[in-house]
């Protein structure tokens, strides 16, 4: 079984289990295993994760120090069960600090509850619309950028409580602050948060088996060990009553509706995006059955409206909690579940030691969790896209004014780049051959609307009269304003002694201009050389004014052609294949022109040894040198694997076969006589013949299928052939291209096959 294969099975295994929290049938054994394997173990380091994490965060937001926990017990249980990502851990995140702390600060902490539970009941209008997936769809320079900005947000809130004060409400009255509070910094604070930030920023260094303790569970535990143990004295957090005194109904707005609703929309919009994010993320992490993220959607609405009905801040999936959920062996959505259990169990029994935790100390912990949050990968991923301003202005915004703000405005300026790259196109003239030639090309590529007439005017405008001009459109999108401005041009230059020529390379035409409403294009991409002829390219360039023959004009168009569009692109390929060759195939076909071995075959440079005559035919008795030379060099100097025999439909030389007119004299006669056995074979009535009949082919291309089954029965007698068969070193086969359906057909001794695309599985375009 390969390993793609045991990967699946494995996956379809798990499903049963990850995919939901309750036994599966008739499996409850295995599963009880798995639990007390896997799960059981997880869910308690991600409850040892989660536990400073989440009274951290509720500090930084200014929020009750229990609505921390009782968001992080919700989001455990509620979305743990009803989420639709198996192994994300969610609970109140530090994406959302910002936000809270703005709504707390404006309508208090009750109808800040109030605003949680409708930002939960509009995601679950998200999963019901099955829209989900539309969150995705933001920029993600612009969600690394929202996240670097809460992390220097954190930081520079925290960073007064570590020095032994308290935190402004801005980022700015922060800074204005950092000064003074420098000045009057608490040593015995500092020293405590420092323990913290060592910790944390250590702990990477440490051997394997010390770093599957959590590194901020050990910090915040030493911390505040040391501050009980040393003569100190710090600023410990305080609680307002057990769990259960801190649960409460959320309380209506006294006005100021507007900036609920905007407050809700902010809060489900934050929350959607990162715990999608963080659900790709987790995907990523495993091999188990994907994300549902409607059903994400309505898990995570489901926990903001009981966080929020009950006195808890919001919750969103969070990355750090589920990577650790994945690293620790997690198997199901238990391991979720049971670490909001572990937390609600601390949170009853053992909430008195929470007040000993010194402030500072967590305070240190949400430092470097902000800090962290400034990724340097992705601020080089932004400087490599060309989308740093996006990034540094959306980060201004976010720590400035507000997140809302900031993201809003971040959004609109990836739009606005996104337009701009869309939209532009690069105009350029250069001049052709040597100086004074009076030949010119003005090359117009990308997208053509009425934005590109000032730059297009300019460079027709700069054409020296009375030249040769070739205008070389590759666009994918032009509206009338620019056919117009073209039109007129030419018109105008060749009045005044000019010759123009409109060279239409991309994917929309002139005349699409003038026919209806501009459309988009398909990608631009040049065919030429590939799949379209001269003829439905060159028509226009008859007319051109050039020093070589009329017979030469097409080879010399084709070769300019190639300079411009393909040399650059093959050059690398062509550059490995200097010192030699080492092609697959030897790919014998006819001489016909329509029959281009490359196309059919999906192949380049260097794959094929190609051999071309009429009627593709391999003479016996080795009376022809030259498909013997062929033969004798593919096979022994070259060591092709194969040798391909290749007819078509509609050949001449079967044509002439069969209306007998290949006994006339001359020396096509006399080549199509090693065919005669071939003939013979059709009238005798081959077995491929009556296949290629059954399937509506006409007698030509009846013959021509018989003439390549008896070239693959003449290669089989072949002495170089045959030994380098029974060696193992060579297989033969035999193919049809029928023209009028560009297909391929496969042939053997006895029959026809199928077309070769679908016996190998293609579906085809739709």
């Amino acid at each position: 079984m390969s390993t793609q294969s045991v990967v699946h099975a494995q996956s379809s295994a798990d499903e049963a289990v990850v995919g939901d929290s309750s036994p599966p049938g008739g499996g409850s054994r295995r599963y009880l295993e798995q639990l007390i394997r896997y799960d059981v173990p997880a869910s308690l380091v991600v409850f040892l994760v989660a536990l400073p994490l989440s009274l951290g965060i509720a500090i930084a937001s200014g929020a009750p120090i229990m609505a921390g926990l009782i968001a992080a017990i919700v989001g455990g249980v509620v979305a743990g069960a009803v989420g639709g990502s198996p192994l994300q851990v969610s609970g109140p995140a530090a994406g959302l600090t910002v936000v809270v702390a703005e709504l707390i600060g404006k309508f208090g902490w009750k109808v800040t509850c109030l605003i949680t539970v409708g930002a939960g009941i509009l995601q679950i209008v998200f999963g019901l619309s099955r829209i989900a997936r539309a969150a995705l769809a933001i920029a993600p320079v612009v969600v690394h950028a929202m996240l670097a900005g809460i992390g220097i947000t954190i930081a520079l809130q925290q960073v007064h409580v570590l020095l032994g004060g308290s935190s402004a409400s801005s980022a700015l009255d922060n800074l204005r602050q950092l000064p003074a509070q420098i000045g009057a910094l608490h040593v015995e604070d500092l020293m405590i948060g420092l323990v913290v930030i060592a910790t944390l920023l250590g702990w990477r260094y440490l051997p394997a088996g010390v770093r599957k303790v959590p590194a901020a569970l050990v910090g915040i535990v030493l911390a505040t060990l040391a501050s009980l143990l040393l003569p100190i004295d710090v600023e410990r957090i305080a609680l307002d009553g057990s769990l259960l005194d801190s649960i409460g109904l959320p309380a209506l707005p006294d006005g100021q509706w507007l900036g609920v609703a905007t407050g809700i929309l902010t809060i489900a919009l934050i929350a959607s995006v990162e715990s999608l994010l963080s659900a790709v993320a987790v995907d990523k992490m495993h091999s188990g059955p994907r994300s549902n993220f409607d059903r994400e959607m309505l898990g995570q609405g489901t926990a903001n409206m009981v966080s929020g009905a009950i006195g808890g801040l919001p919750v969103t999936g969070v990355i750090v909690r589920s990577a650790t959920n994945v690293e620790a062996g997690a198997k199901s959505r238990a391991s979720s579940i049971m670490h909001g259990l572990w937390i609600l169990l601390f949170s009853a029994a053992l909430a008195g030691l929470v007040q000993q935790i010194p402030k500072s100390a967590l305070a240190g912990l949400l430092i470097v969790i902000g800090i962290q949050l400034v990724k340097l990968a992705h601020i080089r991923l932004a400087r490599r896209t060309g989308d740093l301003w996006v990034y540094g202005i959306t980060v201004v915004g976010v720590v400035f004014l507000n997140l809302l703000e900031g993201v809003l405005i971040g959004l609109a300026l990836a739009i606005a780049l996104l337009v701009w790259r869309v939209i532009r196109a690069s105009v350029t003239a250069e001049e052709l051959g040597d100086k004074d030639s009076g030949k010119w090309r003005v090359l117009v590529e990308g997208s053509c609307t009425f934005l590109v007439l000032p730059k297009l005017t300019s460079v027709l405008a700069g054409i020296p009269p009375r030249s040769d001009v070739t205008v070389e459109l590759s666009v994918d999108f032009l509206d009338h304003a620019v056919f117009d401005v073209i039109e007129e041009w030419a018109r105008q230059y060749e009045l005044a002694g000019g010759s123009v020529i409109i060279d239409e390379v991309g994917s929309v035409s002139m005349e699409s201009a003038t026919t209806g409403p501009p459309k988009r294009g398909a990608a631009v991409t040049d065919l030429r050389g590939l799949l379209a002829p001269w003829g439905s390219w060159q028509p226009q360039a008859s007319g051109r004014n050039l020093s070589s023959p009329p017979a030469l004009r097409p080879i010399l168009d084709g070769v300019s052609n190639y300079h411009r569009h393909r040399a650059e692109a093959i050059r690398p390929h062509m550059d490995q294949l200097r010192d030699g060759q080492n092609p697959d195939s030897l790919f014998l076909t006819c001489a016909d022109s329509r029959v281009v071995p490359n196309i059919i075959t999906s192949s380049g440079p260097g794959d094929l040894f190609t051999v071309r005559n009429v009627g593709n035919l391999v003479p016996a008795g080795g009376r022809d040198t030259s498909v013997e030379a062929a033969l004798a060099f593919g096979i022994d100097e070259l060591g092709v694997s194969s040798v391909i025999v290749c007819g078509h439909s509609g050949c001449g030389a079967m044509q002439a076969l069969l209306t007998n007119s290949s006994s006339e004299a001359g020396v096509v006669g006399e080549w199509l006589r090693h065919a005669e056995t071939s003939l013979q074979a059709y009238t005798s009535g081959h077995p491929v013949a009556r296949a290629a009949a059954e399937a509506g082919f006409s007698e030509v291309d009846q013959l021509g299928m018989v003439n390549v089954a008896v070239q693959l029965q003449t290669l089989e007698r072949h002495p170089l052939v045959g030994q380098a068969r029974v060696d193992g070193r060579l297989r033969i086969a035999g193919l049809f291209f029928d023209i009028g359906s560009a297909r391929v057909i496969e042939v053997t001794a006895s029959g026809i096959g199928e077309l070769i695309e679908t016996r190998r599985g293609y579906s085809g375009p739709g």
